[in-house]
């Protein structure tokens, strides 16, 4: 196990060459049609049992060794974002206005690697299922594949998954037992008043007025409302009214995302944005619509589990190249609804000083890949012997 990094190093071209090839065609959630056939050719070259279509998008490949009954399941993520991509990389996205800017083309291809390199080796007893999950960056993607049957048509009793992260260590892999990501809910609410002339205000029922209001009143929901030792956000992210100056409109509508860490909390705040949107909607006698999306997850590692994950990587990368406990992040991750299905560990992989994700000039450092690859690989051998 202690020279198995030394041992993968030699795949980094191939790794490196799936990284940059998915780079370089980036597909929105949902979207990512050409992606998932490229992965589906290499893995059943390789050997796999692939399905495809799982999740809409999603494709899960699998591989039983031996006679071992124990099943696990590692996870990728391959979507990417609706964000021109600022950087002058000789494999820069060549589609405008989207871009691999949080770093799945890596987790994919890092994916990838360690099923080839498994593939030839075959050192594991039991069967490994490989998910690449569609949609994360909308927290769609893992509940499409659940409901679509991933743990009833590829069962595993546990599954893992692994994240890069900027301002941490490069190369450094940091796990947490317990709560390390918070639960997202994004929801929109539409207000509609009555439409007027910008010069006869007192004949209309302003919505953008109402909503402006309700924009200030919702900051009141953490301030007052949560406990300085705990932790929530309220984010109105856009207010979309109106496309003139001398309208009043007749709609407003606010997108907003909220983050807590603890189900009561996460209860208490979407409760308390129920019962001021109906308060100021009255005030300002505007009726109100609001959309739910879909119900959040706090991500929570499994105790026992993230244990041994730091022990398996403790062997491959030394005492120095694991952190736990690691960070907490208020950052949300749909790996968290396959974590309340079966026990799940999610890592942390250091990216180092680049630009956070979802920046425009963020870039993945390639020297991870080979990191990523032996993890992947250490868990595979480490859970199925």
């Amino acid at each position: 196990m202690k020279d198995l990094l030394n041992k993968v190093v030699a795949e980094k071209a191939n790794t490196e060459e799936y990284f940059r090839y998915i780079h370089e065609r980036p597909e929105l959630a949902f979207e990512e049609n050409e992606t998932a056939k490229y992965i589906a050719e290499k893995l059943r070259s390789w050997g796999y049992e692939v399905t495809e279509g799982i999740g809409k998008t999603g494709v899960v490949a699998r591989m039983k060794v031996g006679d071992g009954k124990a099943s696990i399941g590692l996870r990728a993520d391959t979507d990417a974002l609706p964000v021109e991509e600022a950087s002058n990389l000789p494999y820069k996205s060549k589609v405008p206005g989207k871009s691999h800017m949080c770093g799945h083309d890596a987790h994919a291809a890092m994916l990838m690697g360690a099923a080839e390199y498994l593939a030839k080796t075959k050192n594991f007893n039991g069967t490994l299922n490989l998910v690449f999950q569609p949609a994360e960056e909308i927290m769609g993607g893992a509940v499409a594949m659940i409901d679509d049957g991933l743990f009833d048509k590829f069962p595993m009793e546990r599954i893992f998954g692994m994240h890069n992260m900027p301002s941490l260590p490069l190369g450094v892999m940091h796990l947490t037992e317990g709560p390390i990501m918070a639960a997202v809910d994004n929801w929109e609410i539409v207000l509609t008043g009555k439409g007027s002339h910008g010069s006869m205000p007192e004949k209309s029922i302003d919505p953008v007025v109402a909503g402006s209001a309700l924009v200030m009143a919702l900051q009141t929901i953490v301030s007052r409302n949560v406990a300085p030792m705990d932790a929530a956000v309220v984010s109105v992210g856009a207010f979309l009214a109106g496309d003139a100056g001398n309208v009043i409109p007749q709609t407003a509508t606010l997108r907003m995302s909220t983050r807590t860490r603890k189900p009561e909390t996460r209860l208490m705040v979407l409760d308390k944005i129920r019962s001021i949107t109906k308060a100021i909607a009255e005030a300002y006698n505007v009726t109100y619509e609001i959309n739910e999306g879909q119900p959040g997850a706090v991500l929570v590692n499994d105790p026992e589990q993230t244990r041994e994950c730091v022990r398996v990587a403790q062997e491959v990368f030394g005492e120095e190249g694991v952190v736990c406990p690691g960070p907490t992040f208020m950052g949300s991750e749909d790996f968290a609804f396959y974590a309340q299905k079966v026990p799940g560990t999610y890592v942390f992989v250091g990216n180092a000083n680049t630009q956070m994700v979802h920046h425009p000039e963020y870039v993945f450092d390639e020297s991870n890949l080979p990191r990523g690859v032996a993890y992947w690989v250490a868990i595979a051998e480490s859970f199925l012997k």
